[in-house]
């Protein structure tokens, strides 16, 4: 059984992006591709079918990780397709929980920062409109979230860690 991941922002082209591609990268060092999977989306429309925003893609690249993929937008679908759901910020869980019109999923939406173990910050602030700082702040404030996600996985489902032993 694959445990399914998606990450959530506003575009799916800096966060969430960033998130999935470096959840990845621990995943594949960890040798846990076959059994963790992720993805991303974003909860408006504005850059469906772009790459990962270049300046994310460049202070990720800093840090040995290649951003992938194409920005698309949340569905109904993706609700009942993935077992936990990662908002980069409150507004996005917001929008997420409003797509739950049964509200039959709002336990498997949870916040990005919830799973740091270093960084205090309660959301992943959005780098776009700023400097090269806050793209490096970002990733690495993800990369601090996603090795707390990947540790929360393991404990949830003890077969998903054999491979990691």
């Amino acid at each position: 059984m694959t445990y399914q991941v998606l990450f959530v922002c506003l575009g799916n082209i800096c966060r969430s992006p960033s998130a999935e591609n470096i959840m990845n990268h621990l995943v594949q060092q960890r040798g846990l591709s076959d059994r963790i999977q992720c993805d991303s989306a974003g909860t408006s429309s504005y850059h469906i079918g772009s790459s990962p925003d270049r300046r994310m893609a460049a202070a990720a690249r800093q840090r040995g990780i290649e951003l992938l993929g194409q920005a698309r937008q949340l569905t109904a679908d993706d609700l009942d397709a993935f077992d936990l759901i990662l908002a980069m910020d409150r507004e996005n869980y917001r929008d997420i929980c409003a797509l739950d019109v049964s509200q039959r999923h709002h336990a498997k939406v949870k916040l990005m920062c919830e799973f740091c173990q270093h960084h205090t910050d309660r959301d992943v602030p959005d780098p776009y409109y700023g400097g090269a700082e806050g793209f490096n702040y970002v990733i690495d404030l993800l990369l601090d979230a996603c090795e707390g996600l990947l540790d929360h996985i393991l404990t949830l489902d003890p077969a998903t860690s054999d491979s990691a032993s």
